[in-house]
């Protein structure tokens, strides 16, 4: 998959750490995602097969079956790995949204830390245990650099988002998280944690980017969950968890000093397999292996029938 490319109108390219976002006259967005794979914030030296594919195809179809609940910015998927869609004014933080105590919010925990982001967390908890009630804990969407948890207090006080859009925002993150939960539910799984970004056209608010792919969210088996819980066992999940586990294991990070450990080959073809296994147990049908090497043209069709 080559990129970058050079479209009509184009007024900027932004490479990600894994996406290459084109503005198209600043009304259309064309968002190519590619095989990279980041974590701690840091691009993996080696591409993983077939990812950049998974995650499109996820969001897309999560973002259609959540769209009677907020408005997307998707226009066209014109290729298995590209979106065309809307120009949003971005806010500036995402919407971490958990269920259970998991990941860094349970690695916190298990240091002492009872306090996440203004939200209190109880006595007795156990790793992977479900919350009452799901918590939001947003971090600040940063330009550059990592972004950085932030309580919902701050981000008014600072201004960072006006309270009425606040309001909504979680309202919308409570709803989405709900219907990606029975969605999982119905396939076996459970939708353990995720992220929400969101912006702006005007007044309306636009759910944007990715949901619900294991990039930006984490899945547990529902089949033996409570077994393991009782047990004090490690679950059995669907996510990019075990890529992060798996580099602390071997003394990764992201810190200064640090090395990313040697990717081999057996590595990359297991991460792979991980994606597309989570792609067919959460859309519940066969993930069939698409060729890109059409990928600008397919776009150029899709952006000349937006009549840019």
């Amino acid at each position: 998959m080559s990129s970058p490319f050079h479209f009509p109108n184009q007024k900027s390219f932004y490479k990600g750490k894994v996406r290459d976002v084109y503005n198209i006259n600043d009304k259309y967005l064309v968002m190519v995602v590619s095989d990279r794979i980041s974590a701690f914030d840091v691009v993996l030296p080696k591409p993983i097969p077939f990812k950049g594919q998974v995650l499109n195809q996820i969001a897309a179809n999560f973002l259609a079956q959540t769209k009677d609940i907020v408005p997307n910015w998707v226009l066209d998927i014109p290729d298995a790995n590209a979106t065309i869609g809307r120009v949003c004014e971005p806010f500036r933080v995402e919407m971490v949204i958990r269920g259970y105590l998991a990941g860094s919010a349970w690695r916190a925990y298990k240091n002492g830390d009872r306090i996440l982001c203004g939200v209190a967390l109880p006595e007795g908890m156990k790793e992977n245990q479900k919350f009452v009630t799901p918590i939001i804990t947003p971090t600040t969407k940063a330009i550059v650099g990592h972004d950085e948890e932030i309580s919902k207090e701050e981000i008014l006080a600072r201004g960072i988002v006006s309270k009425e859009d606040y309001e909504k925002l979680e309202k919308y993150t409570h709803q989405v998280f709900q219907r990606g939960t029975e969605i999982a539910a119905k396939r076996g799984l459970i939708l353990v944690d995720t992220k929400y970004e969101f912006g702006k056209i005007g007044d309306e608010i636009y759910l944007i980017d990715e949901i619900h792919t294991p990039d930006s969210s984490r899945y547990f088996y529902l089949d033996g969950y409570e077994e393991r819980l009782h047990n004090n066992e490690p679950q059995k999940q669907l996510s990019k968890e075990f890529v992060r586990e798996w580099l602390i294991a071997n003394n990764f990070m992201g810190k200064e000093g640090q090395t990313v450990p040697e990717m081999t080959d057996e590595i990359v073809q297991s991460i792979s397999e991980r994606y597309i296994e989570l792609y067919e147990h959460i859309l519940g049908e066969k993930f069939i292996k698409k060729d890109t090497s059409n990928l600008e043209t397919n776009i150029l069709n899709a952006l000349g029938k937006l009549s840019i």
